[in-house]
């Protein structure tokens, strides 16, 4: 609504407006909006690069009722089009700020009114299904709703999009203290980035009227600093030039200063006071000054009531009824709120014009806040609930919908009436598929109030806890657990609360709530189908389990059943996906638990299922990567990635993906790349929450990247800043927390410390049968604690990971093991089990383990007197150890050559993951399984020579010899 306005400029119109009013005493407000909007339109002022300054900027401007915020925001419209620049504009409404993307409906329908569906698709790319229901451009589409954060991202991209396209931009928002939660908070969070765009943003509000989740508003770095550009009341000067521009210039002295006073140098009051003035034909003289305090007194509040009184019966009920539709009112709706006919309601917004309460025709609004804010608080209450249920039945008569309805219906008592729950839970799925859980919430709330009928009830409760899953698992749980309580016909529908319930369970790291969950319920069910799809479940929450009581057990009868079945459908297929990754955990051969990860993904295996999660495909993709096939994790989580994005899953779930995605980086070696996507995980996770399930993944993860590019006290800081610590988390993660806060020690020095924390891993991981020291190499970090005091108990820990690490059978682990073997044991048997470890590395695509397992054979050889065969080791670690990005290995392969008097070459190798012509052709000789002296034959090198041409196929394609094939493309990769 519009500040100090009259009718002929009061319409708040996308275009430019008709007509200006003189602004007065706002010429630095002006002068700051004429510099940003020289600056964005590439008019910098004189003497200054415009490369030096960014070319968007924010502007802030707040101030009481009445003191003509919207007339400096419609001239800020005026001049951004003299400038040529694209105007986005909206304002917030008193009746409509619980309307979920009121206010982002406003800015962005205008720019693609009229384009068919094709083009809004093509305009909003990717995010069309996301972004476009929220717009009010698309219906939304089935399957799960975007979670918050992946909306506003898309909302984010659309506007940057437009920013860009339709340079320069002016977006204009107006009364932003009444707009909607999803709005603002989005507008809010976006506005910094102003600055780094061809975008001017200009805000207007009322600063004790802000609500707090718009709190950024108020510090956000714009054109005045780090606070808005407060609007004072105008002086005695200022309003006696408004009065005589509206009255004429013979208005006296005395007259205009009576008018200051009285109005307070408001300017929306003096409009009105003259506009009366002129009405009654006063003279503007000191004679006639005395009747200015009581023309003033019918401006606003209880006057101005009076003055509508006058207006008679009918009159009041349509102003009462256009107060409660709000804004941009239709005069037909409003007279079937009013209970009038057309003919009457039209006489009734003729007087209510000509009385200045409103304005505009085909639609109808009030000329200011201040009079709408009046008429709706002077209406009865009981008038006034009652005038809310009318406008719900209109507005669902008239096929706008349930969503709109809805805001009307939140106004209303509760009273047992079955169609406002059916039209509040259509409005709650309507807005909750939109990506507005907060908005879905308050409708199921309300709803639950009405009551609804005893057979409805868990079904309201069970949707109440879908909607409150993203922002309040605890009340999710609390919901789910009454809906359980209720009385439930539909089995189908217990069933998907259990399954909800056992999930927000597990992801609050309640997870032996969550099994127990479904292990009461499987007692209970009849249907065999239903049964083993919560046993899979069941199985699934208690892998993640530190605290299971029977770990072993519970392997043992996965294994039978995931032997049983045929993966004929999704349940099936999870469960053998688990066995793999159980076989994963226990350490049984790695092709036991590749065989079982084939047949998972057989037929199938989504990550974004709108009723399942994703924890299962995750867990197959690791079994891969633990079995050194990092290539095919990569596959997998490439794919994963793109379900989550396309779903507009951009919380948690990306968090997870981008997170272990570095992960997997991380153990083929390319530690830059897994730095980046572990800030990238960890950026997202803080969304999410701090010690959450996803946030303790990408603490942990970065945590292992930085240790092994050295950089051991960006890593405590890290550690520090993120309260990584005890107490640990009672779901499982990976890598495990406790043991990388245990590496963590040991790398800072605190030796004695990290013995403590590592036994405690081994005490919780060993007897559930979590033996792999490839997942959780807690028992090699140990020894290395225990070398220096207790050397002997140091290598029989080493042993113990060397005998698991061989049961487990792949190269990586086994190289690995054997290199801390040889770290703890005899300096006699060190150069024996580094070669030896060499060679597994040499079989795998663990290109930081190989690199690290050079350098400590290269010094090894050293220090024995082997300096020909130390060096070609130490170059090969260099070189390996560079490109993975350890710099602190790369430095101690240095310092090692250095002490032989050795300079560092030139790096020779490219770092790139395509296959050279030579390497191509061993790698089919290999996965063909010939022999190293056949290839080395059929190549015309030696044996050692092809054996370093493997090792590099193996690092760069992402596998070992077994996966080979199947990378090459020789094989099917659903192929054991």
């Amino acid at each position: 609504m519009n500040e100090d306005k009259t009718p002929e400029t009061s319409g708040f119109r996308p275009g430019v407006p008709r007509q200006r009013r003189r602004l007065f005493e706002r010429e630095d407000e002006l002068a700051a909006v004429d510099e940003a909007l020289s600056e964005l339109a590439g008019l910098a002022p004189e003497g200054i690069d415009p490369l030096d300054r960014p070319s968007g900027a924010l502007l802030a401007f707040s101030g009481r009722a009445g003191l003509g915020k919207t007339t400096l925001l419609t001239e800020v419209r005026r001049r951004a089009h003299a400038k040529g620049c694209t105007v986005l504009a909206a304002r917030g409404g008193d009746q409509e700020q619980h309307v979920a993307f009121h206010v982002a409906r406003q800015l962005v329908q205008p720019v693609l009114a009229g384009a068919s569906q094709e083009e809004i698709r093509s305009a909003l790319g990717s995010w069309y299904d996301i972004v476009g229901p929220a717009l009010g451009l698309c219906a939304p589409a089935e399957g799960a709703p975007p979670d918050p954060q992946g909306l506003r991202d898309g909302l984010d991209w659309v506007l940057t999009h437009l920013a860009v396209q339709r340079a320069p931009m002016v977006l204009v928002l107006d009364d932003a203290h009444w707009a909607d939660r999803e709005s603002l908070s989005w507008l809010a969070a976006f506005a910094p980035r102003a600055e780094q765009l061809p975008l001017l943003l200009v805000v207007a509000y009322r600063p004790e009227e802000l609500p707090d989740y718009a709190e950024q508003f108020r510090g956000l770095p714009g054109r005045a600093g780090q606070r808005p550009i407060d609007l004072e009341p105008l002086s005695a000067p200022a309003i006696a030039g408004l009065v005589r521009e509206s009255v004429g210039a013979h208005a006296d002295d005395a007259f205009c200063r009576e008018c200051w006073a009285v109005t307070a140098g408001n300017p929306f009051e003096a409009v009105e006071v003259t506009a009366k003035v002129r009405d009654r034909g006063l003279e503007p003289n000191e004679a006639g000054a005395h009747l200015l305090r009581d023309l003033a007194a019918t401006v606003k509040g209880s006057g101005l009531i009076a003055r509508l009184e006058r207006l008679g019966t009918s009159t009041v009920r349509f102003a009462w009824a256009c107060a409660v539709l709000g804004t941009e009112i239709s005069p037909h709706l409003a007279a079937t709120v009013a209970g009038l006919g057309g003919e009457e309601a039209g006489d009734c917004a003729d007087r209510l014009r000509g009385a200045r309460i409103l304005t505009g025709a085909d639609t109808l609004e009030f000329v200011h806040p201040l009079i709408a804010t009046a008429v709706y608080r002077a209406i009865p209450g009981g008038v006034r609930v009652a005038l809310h249920g009318q406008a719900a039945w209109a507005v669902i008569n008239e096929g706008l919908g349930a969503a709109v309805a809805a805001r009307h219906l939140m106004e209303t008592h509760p009273d047992g009436d079955g169609w406002v729950v059916e039209q509040l839970r259509a409005a709650a799925r309507e807005v909750q598929r939109a990506g507005a859980p907060d908005a879905a919430r308050r409708y199921l709330g309300r709803a639950l109030r009405e009551p609804p009928p005893c057979e409805e009830r868990a079904g309201v409760l069970y949707e109440l806890g879908c909607a409150s899953l993203l922002t309040e698992p605890a009340s999710t749980v609390n919901h789910l657990r009454a809906a359980l309580a209720e009385p439930i016909a539909d089995p189908e529908m217990r069933h998907g609360i259990v399954y909800r319930l056992s999930q927000v369970l597990a992801h609050s790291d309640r997870l032996a709530e969550a099994s127990e969950t479904l292990g009461h319920e499987m007692r209970l069910t009849q249907d065999a189908r239903v049964r083993l799809r919560m046993q899979a479940e069941q199985f699934m929450w208690d892998a993640f389990r530190s605290d299971e009581p029977d770990s072993p057990a519970r392997s043992r009868r996965l294994a039978r059943l995931a032997d049983r079945l045929s993966g004929r459908d999704l349940t099936e297929r999870y469960i053998i996906g688990l066995r793999a990754w159980d076989a994963t955990l226990r350490g049984e051969p790695a092709e036991v638990a590749v065989q079982h990860a084939e047949r998972a993904l057989a037929g199938g295996l989504g990550w974004a299922e709108a009723d399942r999660g994703f924890e299962v495909p995750v867990l197959v993709a690791l079994a891969f990567l633990y079995a050194d096939r990092p290539g095919r994790a990569e596959e997998l989580f490439a794919a994963g990635i793109a379900d989550f994005e396309q779903q507009g899953w951009r919380g948690g779930h990306l968090s997870f993906g981008y997170t272990l995605l570095g992960y997997v980086r991380r153990r083929r070696g390319r530690l830059a790349e897994a730095e980046d996507f572990a800030r990238a995980g960890l950026r997202l996770a803080e969304r999410v929450g701090r010690r959450t399930p996803a946030h303790w993944y990408a603490v942990s993860i970065l945590i292992e990247v930085l240790l092994a590019r050295g950089r051991v006290t960006e890593a405590a800081l890290l550690g520090e800043e993120h309260g990584f610590g005890p107490p640990f988390p009672a779901a499982v993660t990976f890598p495990d927390s406790q043991t990388v806060f245990g590496e963590l020690l040991l790398a800072r020095g605190k030796v004695r410390e990290a013995a403590v924390e590592l036994s405690a891993a081994g005490r919780r991981l060993d007897p559930r049968g979590m033996r792999n020291p490839a997942w959780c190499p807690w028992l090699l970090h140990l020894a290395r604690a225990e070398s220096h005091e207790a050397p002997a108990r140091a290598v029989a820990l080493a042993q113990e990971a060397v005998q698991r690490a061989r049961q487990y059978g792949t190269p990586s682990a086994v190289g690995h093991a054997l290199r801390i073997r040889a770290e703890v044991g005899l300096p006699a048997e060190r150069a024996k089990l580094l070669e030896e470890s060499v060679a597994y590395l040499d079989r795998s695509p663990a290109g930081h383990e190989l690199a690290c397992s050079l350098v400590a054979l290269g010094a090894e050889l050293r220090r024995t007197g082997r300096p020909a065969e130390a060096a070609d080791h130490l170059y090969r670690g260099l070189d390996a150890a560079a490109h993975c990005g350890a710099d602190g290995l790369a430095e101690q392969a240095r310092d090692e050559l250095a002490a032989m008097g050795q300079r560092p070459r030139r790096l020779h190798s490219t770092g790139t993951d395509t296959l050279t012509a030579r390497e191509r052709t061993a790698a089919a000789l290999a996965a063909r399984g010939e022999p190293a002296a056949s290839i080395a034959k059929e190549l015309g090198l030696d044996e050692p020579a092809v054996t370093r041409l493997l090792s590099a196929v193996f690092r760069k394609v992402g596998t070992d010899l077994g996966g080979l094939g199947a990378a090459l493309g020789e094989v099917s990769p659903d192929r054991p």
